[in-house]
């Protein structure tokens, strides 16, 4: 099995990893805040890199210079991406953050081309637009009903797609030169840091009392965190720098738009929810534009998004 093959399944067991964790983080924010989530999540996905590291004896050597390079990885992906998403949501819909973040791709290909070079073909970009054109139509199908436009909300949400992108392609680009494992222990701690510090803060400032072990002793919030950290993030975050490290960008953001099938599957198999004729078309419409932007990457016409 070649490493693009490895590569390739990495993604979709990350696609699928993602897809299921919106189950998750609903479960987990009746019990916390979004920022306390976020803290927790962290938390154990860096107790699960470091178990990796020990795991395989990896050893990181780490200079500042190193160090500086990588930082901007994890200020990308998961700092401003969360971030930005979590407080686009407060002021927009889910309806316009899943329309946004399938646009992905399309501001990938571009940071990609003038980055790293990697150019997009013709049939490539058709299908890419196809592609969210399929998570679009699902996304508008789910809508249960016209909510007020934010433009305040619209920004940070298209922020968050940006700052997504922008970690896909350095992920690609740093991936040259540093491991994977050491990519994704190095974001995953500075993303726990970040977050334990603006909960910290957030305490003292509101002055509320911190009661770290009480949310722990439901099940149903322990078990949902240790998904949300071990496998939604820390997991997820190997496997993405690990497929980037190996598939184009351009290739890799676009599995990423098969993420909206899993949680439909997911719905219907653990909420009952039902799929219907418009959520199939959403989701052949997906896979034609997902398989067709990677089968016609060997065609090398140059024209780009």
């Amino acid at each position: 099995m070649t490493n693009q093959t490895k590569a390739y399944i990495a993604a979709l067991i990350q696609v699928i990893i993602i897809g299921f964790s919106f189950l998750f983080v609903k479960i987990a924010l009746k019990y916390v805040t979004p920022l306390a989530l976020l803290t927790y999540r962290f938390f154990f996905a860096t107790l699960a890199s470091l178990f990796w590291l020990l795991l395989r004896r990896i050893k990181i050597h780490l200079n500042f210079s190193d160090f500086t390079k990588i930082a901007p990885l994890a200020l990308f992906y998961p700092i401003l991406f969360f971030s930005l998403q979590s407080f686009g949501l407060v002021y927009s819909s889910s309806t316009e953050a899943g329309i946004l973040t399938a646009t992905a791709p399309i501001f990938t290909a571009i940071l990609a081309m003038y980055i790293l070079k990697e150019r997009t073909n013709l049939y490539q970009n058709v299908l890419i637009l196809l592609s969210i054109a399929g998570v679009v139509y699902i996304t508008v199908v789910n809508a249960t009903g016209m909510e007020v436009f934010s433009l305040f909300g619209t920004t940070l949400l298209l922020l968050s797609t940006l700052a997504s992108s922008f970690y896909n392609v350095l992920s690609r680009k740093l991936s040259r030169n540093y491991p994977y494992d050491t990519l994704t222990f190095v974001m995953t701690l500075i993303g726990f840091i970040t977050f334990l510090t603006i909960q910290i803060l957030d305490h003292t400032i509101y002055n509320t009392g911190i009661s770290i072990l009480e949310p722990l002793t439901n099940y149903s919030f322990l078990f949902s965190t240790l998904y949300l950290g071990v496998l939604s993030s820390f997991s997820s975050s190997l496997l993405m720098n690990f497929a980037l490290s190996q598939i184009e960008t351009a290739k890799f953001s676009v599995l990423m738009n098969i993420t909206p099938i899993i949680t439909l599957l997911a719905g219907s198999i653990f909420l009952n929810e039902i799929i219907n004729i418009n959520h199939i078309v959403g989701i052949v419409t997906i896979l034609i534009g997902v398989i067709g932007t990677n089968y016609f990457g060997k065609f090398k016409e140059e024209k780009l998004i």
